[in-house]
């Protein structure tokens, strides 16, 4: 692995112990890149909505971190201008979701990304887009203090 890939997966675990969500929904980065990642949950009994299949928002939630870790890799500070999901499948209590966050575009200021979020049958339960804005500090910066 490149000094930048080990950079990566650094920044990783780091937002993998401080991100809260992350922490209470049991999210662990697996694998991580510049500019990508895979993240792992399994489904609990309090993740479930009202009629007993995994709540959007916490697929949601899966897709914004592995979103957060794949647009932190590159060290600079990178924070959400938009994001969208799509739920063409449902998930349920004991089903471990994989999310796979993939970078389709990164410019200076803005980039791109593409996160599936798949049952481990393969079966896609999500879609997510967002686009980031790179902002100038460093997440060095964030990790010292």
């Amino acid at each position: 692995m490149s000094e930048k890939g080990d950079e990566a997966w650094k920044i990783a675990q780091w937002m993998n112990k401080k991100d809260q969500i992350a922490v209470n929904f049991g999210m662990k980065v697996m694998e991580a890149k510049l500019g990508g990642c895979v993240v792992e949950m399994k489904v609990t009994d309090k993740m479930l909505n009202a009629v007993g299949i995994t709540h959007g928002a916490v697929i949601y939630a899966l897709a914004d971190f592995a979103f957060a870790v794949a647009s932190n890799s590159w060290g600079r500070v990178a924070v959400a201008l938009n994001a969208h999901i799509n739920f063409p499948t449902s998930s349920k209590k004991g089903n471990i979701l994989k999310a796979v966050a993939t970078e389709e575009a990164k410019s200076r200021h803005t980039a791109i990304y593409r996160i599936e979020i798949k049952r481990e049958d393969g079966v896609l339960v999500g879609l997510f887009t967002g686009t980031v804005f790179r902002r100038d500090d460093s997440i060095e910066q964030w990790m010292k203090s």
